[in-house]
């Protein structure tokens, strides 16, 4: 091999797949929680004008068009995150709970010796 010549690997392929339905639920949710945080930002920003639950200062009022806008986006990205906690958390829930396999088929189960008491 020359000192300047190039060698590339091939592209190793997954041993799985991920079904399309999934990657479309996925496409889907990454859509939906942002939109429906921003609309419960929008509430929770109405509700805490009428109620006067947290002073919002003046810095996050943003301009005359969009009243509150900073704080509608801060509430918003607030909400997104909370509601991707969520999925997570049920994901691995459901995960857990399927019945899934700790091992793959190329895992060996753990050894069970027991260790004995040793005297000197």
């Amino acid at each position: 091999m020359a000192k300047f010549t190039q060698y590339q690997q091939p592209r190793k392929e997954r041993p799985w797949k991920i079904h399309p339905v999934w990657r479309g639920i996925g496409c889907l949710m990454l859509i939906l929680i942002p939109l429906m945080s921003y609309a419960g930002a929008s509430l929770l920003m109405e509700a805490n004008m009428i109620n006067h639950w947290v002073p919002v200062p003046r810095e996050f009022r943003g301009p005359a068009q969009y009243p509150y806008l900073f704080a509608r986006l801060g509430v918003t990205l607030l909400i997104s995150v909370l509601g991707f906690v969520v999925l997570i958390i049920l994901y691995s829930l459901v995960y857990r709970f399927a019945g899934v396999s700790r091992y793959g088929p190329q895992d060996a189960p753990p050894s069970r010796k027991s260790s004995k008491r040793r005297r000197r």
